[in-house]
């Protein structure tokens, strides 16, 4: 019998790995979405395969996303990952990387956790949105739109309603898995 995955998927076996084994799954640790919040600023503009494909590098390049390290990247730090060609080599990116890791740890402190912080924005479960088709997925939703603003209000960089959104897929606040794909089985 014929595995039926989300469409998007099917370009190669690094694309059906992360849409098997992760996509989708709700992620409560704080070192992941971490993790992924970088990941997605960086695909701002981009392809996700793009990302995808330099995610090892970018692991690399960035002390495995350990925020703490990276809140604290100095000036050289910066110059070294700017002539990485392993990443995307863009500073602005890089610097809000930086910022960013800086703000989530202040988010930390007054929530107790990245993850507490935003997972109350769906009151810490999982929206199924069960689309039929690739086409009722949307981009963004009023949800993205609410953490994006909160988010730049607190002073991150690189997180509009269509980054956050893609986050939220990717960390497992929403399940976007259309409804023939196996996952949801």
């Amino acid at each position: 019998m014929e595995t039926i995955r989300c469409g998007w998927c099917e370009k190669d076996d690094l694309y059906r790995k992360y849409h098997d084994e992760e996509w989708g799954r709700p992620v409560y640790d704080d070192e992941t979405i971490f993790e992924f919040l970088i990941l997605e600023s960086f695909q701002a503009g981009l392809s996700w395969y793009t990302i995808l494909s330099k995610r090892e590098n970018f692991r690399n390049a960035f002390d495995h996303f350990d925020y703490k390290k990276v809140a604290a990247y100095s000036e050289k730090k910066i110059e070294e990952l700017m002539n990485n060609s392993g990443i995307i080599r863009n500073r602005l990116k890089i610097l809000a990387t930086v910022t960013n890791a800086q703000r989530f740890m202040e988010i930390q402190s007054e929530f107790g956790s990245f993850s507490k912080y935003i997972w109350k924005f769906i009151g810490g479960k999982p929206i199924d949105n069960s689309p039929e088709k690739l086409s009722d997925v949307p981009a963004t939703t009023e949800i993205s739109d609410l953490i994006s603003k909160d988010l730049k209000k607190r002073g991150f960089k690189f997180v509009g309603s269509t980054v956050i959104y893609a986050h939220m897929q990717a960390t497992g606040m929403v399940n976007d898995h259309i409804k023939s794909c196996f996952i949801r089985k």
